[in-house]
């Protein structure tokens, strides 16, 4: 259930994302990566490594991991922390499946 300050956003449809790629959805100024996982479930975090600033909907997503393009930061997409011996956060984003709709809440 949605609290009064959070909107339901419209990604896609499941089949229309791709698996294991991310797409890119931007909300005002904010970009976020959506990731949509080999087992079914989707994941969204903000579509930028805390090293120097790679995209992640350009990563490469294995498991429950987004890799960073750039330098192969491994970040996981459930709590969006930065897995050893690497360190840092990127902020992550509730998602919704409603039939074959993707929404993302924020």
């Amino acid at each position: 259930m949605l609290n009064q300050l959070e909107t339901k956003i419209f990604v896609g449809k499941m089949d229309e994302l791709p698996e294991r790629l991310g797409k890119t959805v931007r909300i005002g100024t904010t970009e976020i990566a959506v990731f949509k996982l080999s087992n079914g479930g989707v994941r969204a975090v903000e579509n930028r490594c805390p090293h120097k600033g790679g995209v992640l909907s350009e990563g490469m997503v294995s498991g429950e991991f987004v890799f960073c393009p750039m330098h192969d930061w491994k970040i996981c997409l459930d709590d969006g922390k930065v897995q050893e011996p690497d360190h840092g956060c990127v902020k992550t984003f509730q998602t919704a499946i409603e039939g074959d709709d993707v929404y993302l809440i924020y």
